[in-house]
């Protein structure tokens, strides 16, 4: 039967109907199959396509549209800020250009134990950064150093204020755990030499005493705030930085304050408390002309650079700030006021009987006796307390008081120095009540003043009768020393300047006329006109302490020329032989010594 049936090759079986049939349908399935696959794929990766380009629309408008506003806030914050620029304090220069107080860059020194490091040349890393640092530091031990590393393991303070120099030493060292700090701190060259002037500032910049703390507005420059322009990661752009961010003026403030003048004074004033064991002293040194301040020194000081290490009561310039009794340094304001009022003629003569009844009190002569009949030179030669009543008496009270007043014995001076205080004079009705505080006031007791405003009274002498203002400040300088700015200071006529000028010949007696008492102030060759003053002390609770006493010594140089007026006080200096004439008159010839050389004061002209 197998051999019935036709056998189908190849050939024949390909070609058959039913074969070419089956080869279609599985071809078109195999290709439906092929085809459907592309499509599926195709619409699934184009509704993602869409799905994310919807979704990235939708970004995009809440981006540009709905947050825009935020978001441009938060690039601007992001790419700008704002700059402020350290700008120093105003230097301070004396009239000749030598700087008192200046900004200079200093460095802070702080350590961090934790990261002290071994290297093969150090193996206690500890021990050898001690050692390094104090004998750079020289102010303390290896040993303390090291209990100092031992209080806690990073940001130990060690010194502040290094220069540097110290700073160079420090940086060589190139151990881990040693970091400087650069900051900016205020300088005094002349140490304690000016300090009573120009003052200080403490640690965070802010004045706190003399000029330094009283003329802030013109030391502190205008600082700007600038917008500048950043990247990403914080650097600044260079091309936001504005064109003067840098650039600052020069001007310095210049004083009137003549450093050689001032060491002088200081040196002599130093050496006199010391000598007779005085509380304290000062000097004051004007230029009558316009007020201006030569020398102001006071004594005991303190240094600006180490103002921490000294007491506080030395901050304050109490030849601007105490109050106190001139005494008989008051008596030539006296004449020339009774002169101005035309009660007083430089030729009268008044009866010095050596005492004089007051209502119930008897006023003295500080010798305890009379001079007889003498003039009014003679009055200021022998400082005649019972003469002063007199001529106090001729005054009616009420017009006393008033020109008590007119003189600014109820005021300040205006002098551009913090703290000063006003000068004290009885209430009105009682001084004209009560005649014995118009006798006291008489020589200089009663009332208080300054010592700078008791300079001031007696440059009104020198200068015609003009009241001028105190002052330190001459104004702003550059560089070249050109002055671009400079302080108005208000000035009053208050003696006519024939009356001035005859009180000042008058004070020359007290010099060098026969049984003066301040012949110690005579200087050969010059005409020197003066003022001796030995004050009881006021107690704090009234009436006057026994045994202290202040001295003062007031002159006027040159008598033909009158020109510049130097003060002298000493508080409570200690011996039987302390009086103004052999306490401070000295120190004030010596001090006028050193201003005739520094200025050039020629030889006065034969009379």
């Amino acid at each position: 039967m197998d051999s019935s049936h036709p056998k189908l090759n190849s050939s024949t079986a390909n070609s058959s109907p039913f074969t070419k049939h089956i080869s279609r349908q599985e071809r078109h399935r195999q290709k439906t199959q092929q085809q459907g696959v592309p499509v599926v794929r195709l619409l699934l990766v184009w509704g993602f396509l869409f799905v994310a380009m919807g979704g990235l629309a939708y970004r995009l408008y809440r981006l540009q549209v709905v947050e825009a506003n935020q978001l441009q806030r938060m690039a601007k914050a992001q790419q700008s800020t704002s700059m402020q620029p350290y700008v120093p304090r105003r230097s301070i220069v004396d009239s000749q250009g030598n700087v008192l107080a200046t900004d200079r860059l200093t460095y802070t020194l702080f350590v961090h134990p934790r990261y002290f490091e071994a290297t093969k040349e150090i193996t206690d890393p500890t021990d050898y950064i001690a050692r390094e640092l104090s004998a750079i530091l020289g102010d303390i031990t290896p040993a303390q150093l090291k209990e100092k590393f031992k209080e806690k393991e990073s940001g130990i303070k060690l010194a502040t204020g290094l220069n540097e120099s110290q700073a160079v030493r420090i940086g060589s060292l190139r151990m881990g755990g040693v970091d400087l700090e650069k900051q900016y701190s205020r300088y005094y060259p002349q140490d304690e030499m000016a300090a009573d002037v120009v003052g200080y500032v403490d640690g965070e910049h802010q004045g706190q005493a003399g000029l330094e703390l009283s003329q802030r507005e013109i030391l502190e420059r205008e600082v700007e705030t600038y917008a500048i322009r950043r990247t990403g990661k914080g650097v600044v752009l260079p091309d936001s930085l504005p064109d003067n961010l840098l650039q600052s003026n020069d001007w310095q403030v210049q004083l009137t304050i003549d450093m050689r003048l001032q060491r002088a004074a200081r040196e002599l004033l130093k050496a006199q408390v010391a000598q007779q064991k005085a509380k304290r002293g000062t000097v004051l040194v004007m230029d009558a002309q316009d007020g201006a301040i030569l020398a102001m020194v006071n004594e005991p000081t303190f240094n600006p650079n180490e103002y921490y290490k000294a007491k506080v009561e030395y901050f304050k310039n109490w030849s601007v700030s105490d109050l106190y009794e001139p005494g008989s340094t008051f008596k030539p304001v006296i004449v020339a006021l009774a002169m101005n009022e035309g009660v007083l003629k430089p030729e009268d003569r008044i009866n010095d009987s050596g005492s004089v009844r007051v209502g119930p009190w008897t006023i003295s002569n500080a010798s305890k006796s009379g001079a007889g009949m003498i003039n009014i030179t003679q009055v200021l030669r022998y400082s005649s307390n019972v003469a002063m009543v007199a001529i106090a008496r001729r005054l009616k009270p009420e017009r006393y008081y008033e020109l008590l007043q007119g003189v600014g014995l109820d005021s300040r001076t205006g002098i551009d120095l913090p703290g000063e205080a006003a000068s004290y004079l009885k209430p009105r009705q009682s001084f004209m009540d009560d005649p014995i505080e118009q006798a006291t006031t008489s020589f200089g007791q009663g009332l208080s003043l300054t010592p700078i405003k008791l300079l001031q009274l007696n440059a009104m002498l020198a200068n015609g009768g003009k009241l001028v203002t105190p002052h330190v400040v001459k104004g702003l300088v550059d560089a070249r020393n050109h002055l671009h700015w400079q302080p108005d200071h208000p000035v009053k006529q208050v003696v006519k300047p024939e009356v001035a000028h005859s009180v000042v010949q008058m004070m020359e007696s007290v010099v060098s006329g026969d049984g003066g008492t301040g012949k110690a102030a005579l200087i050969p060759g010059y005409r020197v006109g003066g003022k001796t003053g030995t004050a009881q002390k006021a107690g704090p609770r009234g009436g006057y302490l026994a045994n202290a006493k202040i001295t003062s010594f007031v002159s006027i140089l040159p008598v033909d020329n009158p020109r510049y007026v130097v003060v002298a006080i000493i508080d409570e200096p200690k011996g039987a032989n302390a009086y103004g004439g052999t306490v401070a008159a000295p120190v004030v010839k010596n001090v006028m010594e050193a201003l005739i050389a520094i200025k050039g004061i020629p030889p006065s002209q034969p009379q």
